[in-house]
């Protein structure tokens, strides 16, 4: 579990990242989850914008999103999210 401070220091470095996946009509599927799974592994950090056509609302796909990957919900901010999930062997962040 994230403590204030380090989810404050995660949305600072997620602020210049681009939202890489796009979940929309089809919703969360295993696919996207895998992808998402081993974006994380490569990054620990990513960005996940929610389209307008997307059925369900935004919290219900980061919940959904986060326990699926086994990620940390860093944020909902408008339509996108920010996952976070310490990598194994390419570790990059730091966490205060």
């Amino acid at each position: 579990m994230l403590t204030g401070k380090q989810k404050r220091f995660l949305r600072s470095k997620a602020h210049h990242l681009n939202p890489i996946f796009q979940v929309g009509k089809g919703g969360i599927s295993e696919n996207l989850v895998k992808q998402i799974v081993d974006a994380l592994e490569a990054r620990e950090l990513i960005k996940i914008s929610i389209l307008q056509n997307c059925e369900y609302d935004r919290d219900t796909v980061a919940e959904e999103l986060s326990s699926q990957a086994k990620a940390e919900l860093v944020q909902v901010i408008g339509n996108t999210i920010v996952l976070y999930k310490e990598s194994k062997e390419k570790k990059q962040i730091i966490l205060p």
